[in-house]
């Protein structure tokens, strides 16, 4: 009861953030209650950053480099290409905006295609003249496609992150497996999102009143060198696999090259970015939440919750691969919706440790854990950081959800969503593991 006491209190104290204290400063006086009270220990302290230190770190790197190619422009001329891709037909704009989402999501993690994505196509609807009700049919597609396609690659997600590095799993081992399962995510996400925005969406839209997208370019060499660094980036990864090189020497080197562009490193020139505010922009909170918020799920790991987890895992490894692999995405989605993903990926990652099951099924699990922590936070508001945040960017342009209404949305698009895509992993996932092994 203590080390669930500490938790809840934790966990509404990150949420509510009092007198400005941030989600770091509210986990970490949450670990320190925890170690004061003898829920943890010292040597916990050490085994919980050990989970965490590559996964935050980065996760910081990335959202650096998102920072970066966000003030340079790169963001704002892919979003009026897409604009006029569109071609001036609504229901294709909305297909192409969800699609450049799947996309930002997949290579700068959900959080840079919500929070940075968001205001930009705000920018251009409001350029187009569409309705209040047309906007937020964007607006929801934009928030709900961010977290949904975030599953292709480790970088995708920080509960990827933090997965594949507890179950070492290789980059392209990862990649072998949800690549496909992302697929059908994002089918199944813009069956679902067309389904329930259609009739707001606008048939037609003046495509002339849209700027030329090299007009968004603000720092050219920035911007020139994004395509090709990206590409050096994946490719390193899926090579740097085979030697379990940490993913954070990998990003930070390619945040620190592209901050040596920006700022002029080495140049006479002067900067066009501001490389101090992005570097105060970055979410170093991230990183004392992470080891507080952890440490406060591993001491009430310890206090039974881990073990209860894996016995209801091995109950469900009983039935088969298939009932295991969406039984276990399903319960963590439900978990992660009420205690929030990042808390629920470790509880996950620590069941599925100890549960007693075969091998392929212990990897299915982790996979499934992927996609339930992955997907499961668009039940509710509190369901991820991500989600907070893009909520408090959207009030800040005046769109203000309220809770009720971002469940009521939630609650009818993901579970279709969440179905289809571990349906897909139970059947897929099998072979690609077998494959990839």
């Amino acid at each position: 009861m203590l080390a669930l006491s500490i938790f809840v209190i934790t966990l509404v104290l990150v949420i509510w953030q009092p007198r400005g204290l941030g989600i770091g400063w509210s986990a970490m006086g949450g670990a320190l209650v925890a170690l004061v009270t003898g829920v943890v220990g010292w040597d916990d302290v050490a085994t919980v950053w050990d989970i965490v230190w590559d996964a935050t770190f980065t996760f910081v790197a990335l959202i650096i480099i998102s920072l970066i190619l966000d003030e340079a422009g790169f963001f704002s001329w892919a979003a009026l290409h897409i604009a006029r891709w569109g071609n001036g037909r609504g229901p294709l704009l909305f297909v192409l905006i969800v699609m450049l989402g799947a996309v930002i999501a997949a290579l700068f993690a959900n959080d840079g295609a919500a929070l940075l994505l968001t205001p930009i196509v705000l920018a251009i609807l409001v350029r187009l003249d569409f309705s209040a009700r047309a906007a937020l049919a964007f607006i929801i597609a934009t928030g709900f496609v961010a977290d949904t396609t975030s599953l292709p690659l480790v970088i995708s997600n920080l509960v990827n992150i933090v997965t594949a590095n507890y179950f070492e799993i290789g980059f392209g081992e990862y990649a072998l497996v949800m690549v496909p399962v992302n697929l059908v995510s994002l089918g199944a996400t813009l069956a679902v999102l067309w389904l329930y925005c259609r009739r707001e969406i606008p048939r037609h839209y003046d495509q002339g009143r849209l700027e030329a997208p090299a007009s968004a370019i603000i720092d050219v060499r920035v911007f020139r060198a994004a395509f090709p660094l990206l590409a050096v980036l994946l490719i390193a990864l899926f090579v740097t696999a085979h030697w379990a090189v940490p993913f954070t020497f990998i990003m930070g080197a390619a945040a620190l090259v592209l901050m040596a562009i920006a700022g002029r490193w080495g140049r006479r020139e002067k900067p066009v970015i501001e490389l101090s505010r992005v570097l105060r922009h970055a979410p170093w909170q991230i990183v004392l939440f992470s080891l507080g918020m952890y440490l406060v799920v591993y001491g009430l790991g310890q206090a039974g919750l881990t073990e209860d987890a894996a016995n209801m895992l091995t109950q469900l490894a009983g039935q088969g691969t298939f009932v295991a692999t969406v039984g276990t995405g399903v319960g963590l989605a439900v978990l992660a919706s009420i205690v929030n993903n990042l808390p629920s990926t470790l509880i996950g990652a620590l069941a599925i440790d100890q549960a007693q099951v075969p091998e392929l099924t212990r990897q299915l699990m982790a996979y499934a854990s992927v996609i339930g922590n992955d997907l499961g936070p668009k039940f509710t508001p509190i369901g991820s950081l991500a989600t907070l945040l893009w909520l408090h960017v959207l009030a800040g342009k005046g769109h203000r959800i309220g809770w009720g209404q971002y469940m009521k949305v939630g609650l009818v698009i993901t579970p279709p969503v969440l179905l289809a895509t571990l349906v897909a992993l139970a059947l897929w996932g099998p072979l690609a593991i077998r494959l990839g092994g």
